[in-house]
């Protein structure tokens, strides 16, 4: 299975004194909440990371817990809760047409809305546990409060795919914050069409999660008081994933990677590598698989700092870093995945990485800049 999403969202929206900015505070789940999650996803619910063709995209499982914001689209503000994921690059909301399959969500309804404009291109998506399916519409829409003229998004009407992870799961649906190029259809992304239009001074969104405390998601800046010393800058590989190179990844200062990439994934609750790399890891902390394949460990016992080295400079996680406990159980926040070819094998850094580690996402010049989170 593939633990994905740790952090609950609340929007709410406040104008920068000297700019066009919004931040997205930001609540964290707690700790046995989320461990008793990971132990009752569905085996059969996937992750698959696409080749940026049309009707291939990042999947997630969105079971386990979201960020999550309200948008608004059409004239009328029909209202919606979105996962926020850097690891994929489409809008998507239910459909009026999706009662079945979309019982409980917000349904967007055209009919409401005077700035709906009819596209009707067909609009699917492959997961893991099976195909989810629409067309696409355009209309105008708000994020952060911040508004995009004429947005391109699909309407699902059928949503069967996503199983139980979308029936229990605290969102309506996804907003991408990936790029153009791994797009289903190649539309442009809400925030690309957020610095096209020139809403936002600068074509940067920031993550800072927190530990134990609110985090922020910022668009169009970033906060300094939510990191210490300076951020080292990243070159991204490709422009599609947030793609990193990852020169080593070391538990006690050996080398426990079998690849050289990275993604900086919002959207991934933990961080996954290779199976037979993290399986290595693993073992070298001590950790023992569960019935549903997670490693536990004893949060008595501790273990060493795990290190991942980024444009040559060194990100450290202790213990207590990389361990999620939960009434004396240890949950080991490190999952192996083989991603195939092309797009894999990698390493995912999710939010256990970023949780440590404040990022900032710079659309135009292709960087993901990283600090110690303060």
């Amino acid at each position: 299975m593939f633990t994905k999403l740790f952090y609950f969202a609340t929007l709410l929206t406040t104008a920068a004194a000297a700019g066009k900015m919004v931040r997205i505070p930001m609540k964290k789940v707690e700790s046995e909440r989320f461990v008793n999650r990971v132990s009752s996803v569905p085996q059969n619910i996937q992750y698959e990371l696409g080749a940026g063709q049309e009707g291939d995209v990042v999947i997630n499982d969105y079971q386990n817990s979201q960020y999550y914001g309200e948008i608004e689209i059409g004239s009328n503000g029909q209202k919606f809760e979105v996962i926020f994921d850097t690891g994929s690059s489409n809008l998507w909301v239910p459909s009026a047409s999706c009662e079945k399959t979309c019982s409980g969500k917000s349904l967007y309804d055209s009919s409401k809305s005077s700035t709906y404009v009819k596209n009707g291109t067909d609009f699917n998506i492959q997961y893991g546990s099976g195909p989810v399916s629409g067309y696409y519409s355009q209309d105008d829409m708000t994020m952060g409060g911040l508004p995009v003229k004429g947005q391109i998004f699909a309407e699902i009407t059928d949503a069967s795919g996503l199983g139980l992870a979308f029936k229990v799961g605290k969102f309506d649906g996804i907003l991408g914050l990936g790029f153009d190029t791994i797009a289903v259809g190649g539309v442009e992304s809400p925030f690309h069409n957020l610095i096209t239009q020139g809403v936002v001074d600068k074509p940067i969104f920031a993550f800072y999660l927190g530990n134990n405390a609110p985090g922020e998601l910022t668009f169009g800046d970033m906060d300094p008081k939510h990191y210490t010393g300076d951020l080292d800058v990243v070159p991204l590989k490709s422009n599609d994933y947030w793609r990193i190179t990852l020169d080593d990844a070391k538990y006690n200062g050996e080398s426990v990677t079998s690849c050289n990439t990275a993604i900086v994934d919002s959207g991934t609750s933990l961080i996954t590598g290779p199976k037979s790399d993290i399986d290595k890891m693993a073992k070298m902390v001590g950790a023992r698989k569960n019935f549903a394949g997670e490693y536990l460990l004893d949060c008595k016992k501790g273990g060493e700092d795990v290190e991942f080295v980024i444009n040559g400079k060194s990100y450290t996680l202790s213990f207590e870093d990389y361990t999620i406990e939960s009434s004396g159980t240890c949950l080991f926040a490190f999952m192996g995945m083989d991603i195939p070819r092309p797009n894999g094998p990698l390493w995912i850094l999710g939010d256990v990485f970023m949780r440590k580690y404040y990022t900032v996402f710079n659309y135009e010049e292709q960087t993901v800049s990283i600090g110690l989170a303060a």
